[in-house]
């Protein structure tokens, strides 16, 4: 008979069996490897590699024997320079040595002089200072030499020389009680020969340019 369904039987409930403890699946992390290390072969460096550093290398050769070659005419004129100046100022001392004087050192004049002479000139002038000395100083001559010019008119060989012609011009003022100490006046200039000694130059010959005499006729 037909029954509502209040009346309906309710379905058996399942056996309820006691759930097992969950634990939560967790997935073990592999460990971590190592990484691999790649040997990786030494590679020459490439043939461009190779072009390339002997082109830099060439090219910085060629500019380093540019930058020489271009200095060495300056270095070479500035040496030149220098050489010319240093015979000049000698040229210059030595005629102010040997043309200035008093009555008090005309005795040591010769000894002063043999700085800057060398050779048969420096005999030759001692033996000129010798024969003076004694005139000069009883008539109490005091002579002095000023420079107003020196010029050096050749040297050899250009490279390194050894020898030089020089020109010197002068004006020497002699006084003296025997001429009322009236100034005796003279413009000269002279041709100095010199040779190199070591780090000096010296005198090996003069002879005199030029000869004015300016002084006054009363």
């Amino acid at each position: 008979m037909p029954v509502g369904k209040s009346r309906r039987a309710a379905p058996k409930p399942a056996e309820e069996t006691p759930d097992a403890e969950e634990t939560p699946d967790v997935a073990e992390a592999p460990e971590a490897q190592p990484e691999a290390v790649t040997l990786v072969p030494h590679r020459p460096a490439g043939r461009r590699a190779v072009v390339a550093v002997a082109a830099a290398s060439a090219v910085f050769v060629a500019a380093s024997g540019f930058a020489a070659a271009m200095a060495q005419p300056y270095l070479a004129e500035r040496a030149l320079y220098e050489t010319k100046l240093t015979i000049a100022r000698t040229a210059t001392d030595a005629i102010t040595t040997l043309w200035t004087y008093s009555p008090d050192d005309m005795a040591t004049l010769a000894d002063r002089a043999s700085a800057y002479l060398s050779g048969d000139f420096g005999a030759e002038y001692r033996r000129y200072i010798d024969a003076i000395v004694e005139p000069n100083k009883q008539a109490q001559v005091t002579n002095t030499t000023e420079v107003m010019g020196a010029a050096v008119e050749s040297v050899s060989p250009p490279t390194i020389p050894t020898e030089a012609t020089a020109l010197v011009y002068t004006n020497s003022v002699a006084t003296s009680p025997v001429t009322k100490n009236i100034p005796s006046l003279r413009y000269l200039s002279y041709r100095l020969t010199m040779q190199r000694e070591g780090d000096d130059w010296r005198i090996v010959r003069m002879s005199t340019i030029t000869s004015f005499d300016l002084t006054p006729q009363l």
